[in-house]
């Protein structure tokens, strides 16, 4: 009786007992053991959402202006180009923001670009807040859009490199949580322009864009403050860097997982290591070589014209739906909210849910083929009259905002992100970054030109944005979702070794 006793105590203290340490020698033991998912009570999920706030930021700052540049042009006696040189200035830092942050993620690591486009958007929100006059709005917009530029590479990076490779909750969900996140965030803006509306006495109301503008470093320095005590650096990048032992704290720290790092000095083993690809401008060149190219090309194809088109329809919406229901700004602003919430946000979701199982280049070819149909029904429709047509026409902006939300909305940067290893994501989806900034700074120039050009017909135009995504997509089908892309960076690694 006492042996049954003793061996079921053994038993029961086996299997509470700590799980044995990882052991880690080369920068591939991390990646698998990020890949294989973080332990209970990690940090990992507070990693990824404070990453996402980066999100949520980015969003805010650029639609922060739409409703204030009426009283702004006023304000400041402002021409009509100088109006046009304010709005584009956050674009035109964004465009060159990605470009050198790309390099910069993937050359001083993760962690340090984030704090530092943090810094950018705290000042930033705060001088464009208090502008004296244009130059300094102007100014302040573009340091914001710099902020922006740097921003998106080491999200990307963060929300890659601190998720598992497959199931519930891997990269290609992380990634598409980018998605909600900035139709939360374009909501929240609309929130508190409506309840500035709404509180402001009528003589005050052109004081609403700067303080708009201004909130954006509240979320800024939340993040700053926290960042401390949960951010850490990506422990797959440390681990390509050479740095083992600081990947092993980060994996004990962050991800749940105690690592512990064993060497063979060994001449013969010390001769075997591989080398990873160091950061360098020439990996611009890399993007477009080998397997590489394909998957450039789709992304940037899926990207740029996802861009163009939903900036066209997102910052024209309040044109739209006023000349849809001749209404006034009120009901404008109110719509515009109920039509990001109820249709974008909630794609967005759809699209981080299905991901893991339906994968992104499915979801993306169904929401461009949706967001086609529902073009060209606008433009059939053009200005509607009568109750039943101007429901069709707002059930078809609803429609294409549905189809950018768990289409190419999410996964736009899924294909940017996971197209490319940890050596290249920075420079991957700073290079994205880049050219899709430059299709929405066209397309926000293009539309109001077009708009008042060809009235409702600009919907035939628009509509051959969705429609050149299909073509690409049906063309190259890569499906990143699951598919563990590190890998292949070192096997090449092992390979030159």
């Amino acid at each position: 009786m006492s042996v049954v006793s003793f061996s079921s105590s053994s038993a029961a203290s086996a299997a509470h007992a700590p799980p044995a340490p990882a052991i880690i020698r080369t920068a591939q033991d991390v990646s698998r053991l990020v890949n294989a998912g973080a332990a209970q009570g990690s940090h990992a999920r507070i990693v990824l959402a404070i990453a996402l706030g980066g999100v949520f930021l980015d969003a805010y700052d650029l639609t922060s202006l739409a409703y204030g540049i009426k009283d702004i042009a006023k304000q400041f006696a402002l021409t009509p180009v100088q109006v046009g040189a304010v709005s584009s200035a956050i674009a035109f830092g964004a465009i060159l923001g990605a470009l050198l942050g790309g390099y910069l993620t993937d050359r001083i690591g993760r962690y340090r670009v984030f704090m530092a486009d943090m810094l950018f958007f705290v000042v930033a929100a705060i001088a464009a807040g208090l502008a004296p006059n244009a130059w300094v709005l102007g100014g302040a917009r573009f340091m914001m859009g710099f902020g922006i530029g740097l921003d998106l590479p080491v999200a990307m990076a963060f929300l890659a490199e601190f998720s598992r490779v497959a199931g519930r909750g891997n990269k290609a969900a992380s990634i598409a949580a980018w998605c909600p996140a900035w139709y939360a965030a374009t909501s929240t803006c609309y929130l508190l322009i409506l309840g500035l509306y709404a509180i402001l006495p009528a003589h005050e109301i052109g004081w609403l864009w700067r303080v708009t503008l201004a909130f954006g470093a509240v979320p800024a320095i939340v993040i700053i403050v926290v960042r401390g005590r949960y951010m850490s650096e990506s422990p797959v990048w440390a681990a390509n860097q050479g740095d083992l032992d600081g990947a092993a704290r980060i994996l004990r720290r962050s991800y749940g997982i105690d690592a512990i790092v064993e060497r063979d000095v060994s001449a013969s083993a010390a001769t075997a290591v591989p080398v990873p690809r160091r950061a360098s401008w020439r990996n611009y060149g890399v993007l477009l070589n080998g397997a590489y190219r394909r998957r450039t090309i789709l992304a940037t194809v899926v990207g740029c014209a996802g861009a163009f088109g939903y900036n066209a329809v997102a910052f024209g919406l309040p044109v739209i739906i006023a000349s849809f229901l001749a209404q006034g700004p009120l009901t404008t602003i109110v719509a515009s909210l109920a039509l990001n919430l109820a249709f974008a946000f909630v794609g967005g979701l759809i699209g981080v849910r299905a991901a893991p199982t339906v994968g992104a280049w499915k979801l993306t070819v169904f929401g461009v083929s949706l967001q086609f149909v529902s073009l060209i029904g606008l433009a059939l429709i053009g200005r509607p009259s009568g109750t039943v047509l101007v429901v069709a026409a707002i059930l078809l902006l609803g429609g294409y905002l549905f189809g950018q939300g768990f289409g190419p909305g999410a996964h736009s940067m899924t294909f940017a992100s996971l197209s490319y290893p940890t050596s290249l994501r920075g420079i991957g989806v700073g290079f994205n970054q880049t050219l899709m900034r430059s299709a929405s700074t066209v397309s926000l120039f293009l539309f109001p030109v077009l708009a008042g050009a060809l009235g409702t017909k600009v919907f035939w135009v628009i509509a051959a944005a969705p429609l050149t995504s299909l073509v690409t997509l049906l063309a190259i089908r890569w499906e990143p979702s699951g598919y563990d892309v590190d890998a292949e960076d070192y096997r090449r690694m092992t390979a030159e070794g």
